[in-house]
């Protein structure tokens, strides 16, 4: 298995090439070069596993020439020891909604899921064998955590971690800036997550810089990311054992949802993907209308979704313009330039089959929270809360499964006004709650994060 780019498919790299580097050479992102089709047999047999084992047998196709089968099982198996649930993720019916909650690993987030192999993977991989890796990312509040309890303490590994300054929650804050050890380094970009993710995309782009420092990234446009993430599309599909099934998933960087659209490619019979967006909407507006133009980023309750530039995006427009990736460099050449790109009536109707876009306001969300603890006296966080709202408005789809993102503690000031009262404290986070946070405040500029990682690691 070989991989290439969405703006330049000559390129072959391999897994472990595409899993240090993150950010293919020319900003592109990386693909497989061949997909595994599953058939009606082969989606029984796989119906069977546990998840631990069907997790062997997905990732498997994307990366065997590096990884031996066996060497794999035990990475899975010690990636998911720490997960409150034995099987990784749950299922639960909540009215006529079928939740699949994410939120069971360490960091109390879907990150966790992905993150924790990704972690293993590093060492696995012996890619800091000989050098020490400095691995640099942006997050809008959930990435940051999960990697940071994934690599903290790693040999031979830092981790640069880049917020939004004020615009992720007081919990995902703490989280993030209390569990690290002497390798980790919060950095606070007085700016938007987008500014934050804009200058990860530069310094990877910047080939003097990358190479100086041996720069790698864990964000999702890492491919080992959408990897770890198709396996629990999989797995609820064969716990609902239903026949008519459809996705909703809370969306802000485009790469949970893109795994679930990759799953489909692979044989997983999805009916709709339905994306579910705050009033950061411009995926909505891509699916609806065909323009793909970022306005200024608005702060709202579900600030892991207060996105206006979607990555992984790039990575559906490459099969939507029928793998061509000259039109994906025209596309991404006009958003650069001229800071949006158009999409042709007919390209608009194929992202139709697949998907559909569904805003929800912030005044909808808070509603929906409070619905769902009156009538079943469950508690959802904002972000899942968008999923329950997208999957409500559209009719005669069939089962949907809803992606419970987060656990609603880590958002416990929304949760309080929406509902009255104050969530406890879930276990595994008693003992980070009160230690002292550690972070750096820096200015929204490339220059001023170059030189803050540089000062740290010579």
């Amino acid at each position: 298995m070989n991989y290439f780019s969405t703006r330049n498919k000559s390129l072959k790299f391999s897994f472990k090439d595409i899993f240090l580097r993150g950010l293919a050479p020319g900003g592109g992102l990386f693909l497989p070069s061949e997909i595994k089709k599953y058939t009606k047999k082969d989606l029984k047999k796989l119906s069977e596993l546990s998840y631990n084992k069907l997790a062997v047998e997905i990732i498997y196709n994307f990366c065997s020439k590096e990884i031996q089968k066996n060497e794999l099982s035990s990475l899975i198996e010690k990636s998911y020891i720490s997960f409150k649930e034995n099987e990784v993720v749950k299922l639960k019916k909540i009215g006529d909604i079928n939740l699949l909650e994410l939120y069971h690993g360490p960091t109390l987030a879907f990150k966790d899921v992905a993150m924790q192999v990704i972690g293993n993977m590093y060492d696995h991989l012996q890619v800091a064998k000989t050098k020490t890796v400095n691995i640099v990312v942006a997050t809008s509040g959930d990435t940051g955590s999960a990697a940071i309890a994934a690599l903290s303490d790693r040999k031979n590994i830092n981790l640069f971690v880049l917020h939004p300054h004020n615009k992720i929650s007081n919990i995902q804050r703490k989280i993030m800036t209390t569990i690290g050890g002497a390798n980790i380094y919060n950095i606070a970009i007085e700016g938007t997550f987008d500014d934050c993710q804009k200058i990860v995309k530069e310094l990877f782009n910047e080939d003097n810089f990358r190479e100086k420092i041996n720069m790698s990234g864990v964000n999702s446009i890492n491919w080992a990311r959408i990897i770890c993430q198709i396996v629990y599309y999989f797995y609820s599909y064969f716990k609902l054992k239903k026949s008519n099934v459809s996705f909703s998933v809370p969306t802000g960087n485009f790469g949970d949802i893109y795994a679930g659209y990759f799953a489909k490619k692979m044989g997983l019979p999805i009916n709709k993907l339905i994306v579910a967006t705050n009033k950061n909407d411009i995926l909505q507006r891509v699916i609806n209308t065909g323009e793909y133009k970022p306005n200024t980023v608005k702060q709202s309750i579900t600030p892991s979704m207060d996105i206006q530039v979607a990555s992984n995006f790039e990575r559906l427009l490459f099969y939507i313009l029928d793998e061509n990736d000259n039109s994906v460099n025209s596309l991404m050449n006009d958003l650069s330039s001229k800071g949006v790109f158009n999409l042709q009536k007919k390209k608009v109707e194929k992202i139709k089959k697949d998907f559909e876009g569904i805003k929800i306001t912030d005044e909808e969300t808070e509603n929906i929270i409070k619905e769902v603890y009156k009538k079943h006296q469950f508690i959802i966080d904002p972000h899942t809360a968008t999923g329950f709202g997208a999957a409500k408005k559209i009719k005669n789809l069939g089962d949907i499964i809803v992606l419970g993102t987060a656990h609603p503690y880590k958002f416990n000031d929304t949760i309080k006004k929406a509902i009255g009262k104050n969530l406890e404290i879930p276990e595994n986070l008693k003992l980070n709650v009160d230690k002292k946070e550690t972070f750096d405040i820096i200015k929204n500029s490339n220059s001023e994060v170059k030189n803050y990682i540089l000062s740290k690691i010579e």
